[in-house]
């Protein structure tokens, strides 16, 4: 069974990255210009798309009426450590893939489809590190993105500092999970991480500051996307109604 909406690419000649960057777009099927739209934004975007089957889920969640309409846009990384370079914390791209974001990748967006120009209308979704990615540019362009979707992000001293600091926090919107079982998670340097215990001290500290906050541990969930691509019809559904 084919697709009903339509995929769309677009290429970004970015300035901040000195490098090409391909978005692809997902139009649900009855995508027209007089109608206005959601943008999520998904880091890891193929892997979205493939493990993730957004496209089938956007196909089906669209003709149900659970979402409303919403446009599914993914970039992709070259390498694992093309990944860490730019969705890392430390990464030493991070700061020019966040301007990247911020004032290419809206822009163009906001040019070619139909959307409504307004925080709560873009989403930043992302598994991992890339679910770290999203939280840390929304925290500092809480007026673009109002919107985060985090499966198992990697959390660390710079990530909660920056939610403690955070001045706008209250704006954004947020969808949290962890697995139960995320005590040992390999990582690109061939070490092996608890994630559940500091994203529980995540969990506590967005509590702690009142923000509209769905949070979630996945039974005996562990780091791969056979959990997370369970979760996503929840994800959608709570985020995109």
């Amino acid at each position: 069974m084919g697709r009903k909406g339509s995929m769309i690419e677009r290429e970004i000649n970015s300035n901040y990255l000195n490098e090409t960057m391909t978005l692809k777009l997902y139009q649900p099927e009855a995508f027209s210009p007089l109608y206005k739209y959601n943008i999520c934004i998904m880091q890891d975007g193929n892997d979205y798309f493939q493990m993730g089957r957004i496209a089938t889920l956007s196909d089906r969640m669209h003709d149900s009426e659970e979402i409303s309409n919403t446009v599914f846009v993914g970039i992709h990384y070259q390498d694992r450590y093309d990944r860490k370079k730019k969705y890392h914390p430390s990464g030493e791209q991070q700061e020019a893939y966040i301007k990247f974001l911020v004032n290419e990748v809206v822009p163009l967006l906001d040019e070619e489809l139909p959307t409504y120009h307004m925080g709560k209308s873009r989403a930043l979704m992302g598994d991992s590190l890339a679910g770290t990615l999203a939280l840390m540019t929304a925290l500092r362009y809480p007026n673009t993105f109002g919107k985060v979707i985090m499966q198992s992000p990697y959390v660390d001293e710079q990530v909660l500092e920056a939610v403690e600091n955070a001045k706008d926090i209250h704006s954004i919107d947020m969808y949290h999970t962890i697995g139960t079982a995320e005590t040992t998670v390999d990582t690109t340097d061939g070490d092996e991480q608890d994630f559940l215990t500091p994203n529980r001290k995540l969990n506590d500290l967005l509590e702690a500051k009142e923000v509209n906050y769905i949070y979630h541990e996945l039974e005996e969930g562990q780091h791969t996307w056979k959990y997370w691509q369970k979760d996503m019809k929840r994800v959608l559904a709570s985020m995109f109604a």
